[in-house]
């Protein structure tokens, strides 16, 4: 499939989901949000659950571009980090993100990208912080534990903003004055 469909294929799952939540989501509902037809979306996909995890596929994909900071500066690559996760696109929602973290306990494909995903965040926080320590830049910590906690904030800043309307930025301020504490760090930039 060219990768002008597949974008518009994508973003309307993502829509969908949004709009209709897991327990609603159809392929029909997903054509609807699309320029594409239902029938196109099943030439691709035999079912649901493949859409759907290509849809997570895509959004690794993504969360990797959002995510990639080729800076050596440490305190830097931790800003970036921080900017990919609290200041999304505009339109962006967590709400698809959290409908399909739900069913993990019951797809096994699932579980298995939001596993590579969490890995994939503790691993670029830890190796900042890592970095960090031995640049002398930070206080001396466990990377891994730092980057655990982190990630586990990021993880209640997703249920927050959908279950509460909570805005992220109090979790990002939250996770800012938890750095300066535990590494001596002193971020350029506040949210």
């Amino acid at each position: 499939m060219d990768a002008e469909t597949a974008d518009q294929m994508m973003e309307a799952t993502y829509r969908a989901l949004r709009e209709h939540g897991y327990a609603d989501l159809t392929m029909q509902r997903i054509a609807d949000e699309s320029s594409v037809s239902k029938a196109t979306f099943h030439y691709h996909f035999d079912t649901k659950e493949e859409l759907l995890n290509a849809f997570l596929d895509h959004l690794l994909e993504q969360f990797e571009g959002r995510l990639a900071c080729e800076a050596s500066d440490p305190e830097e690559r931790l800003d970036t980090f921080l900017d990919a996760i609290f200041a999304p696109a505009e339109d962006a929602s967590p709400i698809p993100l959290i409908e399909l973290k739900s069913q993990s306990p019951y797809h096994e494909t699932y579980r298995e990208r939001f596993v590579a995903m969490d890995e994939r965040l503790r691993e670029v926080v830890a190796g900042a912080v890592r970095d960090g320590i031995e640049s002398g830049q930070f206080d001396e910590a466990d990377p891994d534990e730092v980057a655990r906690f982190v990630v586990t904030a990021i993880n209640g800043a997703h249920v927050r903003e959908v279950a509460l309307g909570e805005s992220p930025s109090e979790t990002r301020r939250l996770v800012e004055e938890y750095l300066e504490r535990r590494l001596g760090r002193r971020p350029e930039v506040a949210a």
